[in-house]
């Protein structure tokens, strides 16, 4: 990993383990993109509800060339599923490759433009 990685657990005790696998994810994403500068992730587990769990809530920061990208995954409330911090970890570095695939297109220039429809002239009566 070339970029700096800054883990920080908030309301849990840190874990190796989860700074491991959050490692991992992060070489991932510099395969990706490789004009990433630095990356900030935020683990958290903000609230004890007495009839789910601790629900995790995980946060992205990735700072690229002119600019940042936020990704954050969280507590939802339809899912037991964020009540392991692998999962929830897992999830949130999902949805930061998908916006850094399209980072990288669009500063490739392989965005889709589409096409207008034609317009026909109606000619007058």
């Amino acid at each position: 990993m070339r970029i700096p990685l800054e883990v920080t657990f908030r309301h849990m005790e840190p874990s190796a383990a989860a700074e491991a696998r959050i490692a991992e994810k992060v070489a991932k994403l510099e395969q990706i993109y490789d004009k990433l500068t630095r990356c900030h992730v935020i683990v958290e587990a903000p609230h004890e509800h007495h009839r789910q769990g601790k629900l995790f809530h995980v946060s992205i920061d990735l700072t690229v060339p002119g600019g940042e990208l936020l990704v954050t995954r969280g507590h939802n409330h339809q899912s037991q599923a964020h009540e392991d911090v692998y999962v929830a970890i897992r999830d949130a570095f999902d949805a930061a490759k998908r916006r850094l695939d399209d980072y990288a297109r669009q500063k490739r220039g392989d965005v889709k433009h589409h096409e207008q429809p034609p317009i026909e002239a109606v000619e007058p009566e």
